[in-house]
């Protein structure tokens, strides 16, 4: 089941995204504080849910247009759960008015190709090395 995400989330989102194999937090975890700051402040989360349990997220940034965070467990990958929640920040984020949204990513990464078949178009890289990917708004 694909909801919005709220403050007792929190511990499931940092869950799943400490679960995962690519794409891996390097230094330090993100605090709990700012998940809550991206959740219901700067912007917007979702969770997919299966046997009432958090699988997946993701959290769109409307401030600044930024797809924050789509993590999906491993063991509950390749479900359509990251297609779901990645539609559901995006059109949230184009009905906040956005018109060019855009992410950074690990090259080499599933992810990579996930947003390049998403219509996500490289835009190139960070400081950091990470891929750094736009989106515009389609023409209605």
């Amino acid at each position: 089941m694909l909801r919005q995400a709220f403050a007792s989330d929190i511990a499931d989102i940092q869950r799943v995204r400490l679960s995962v194999h690519e794409n891996r937090l390097t230094s330090t975890a993100i605090a709990d504080e700012a998940v809550l700051e991206a959740i219901e402040v700067t912007g917007r989360g979702w969770v997919i849910e299966s046997q009432a349990e958090v699988v997946g997220f993701s959290i769109g940034i409307v401030m600044n247009g930024n797809l924050w965070a789509l993590f999906v467990h491993p063991d509950h990958e390749r479900r359509g759960h990251g297609r779901r929640l990645h539609d559901a920040a995006i059109e949230w984020l184009w009905c906040q008015g956005l018109d060019r949204l855009w992410l950074t990513t690990e090259a080499g990464s599933r992810a990579q190709k996930f947003y390049e078949l998403a219509g996500w178009q490289l835009k190139g890289r960070t400081d950091r090395g990470e891929l750094r990917y736009e989106l515009l708004r389609p023409n209605t």
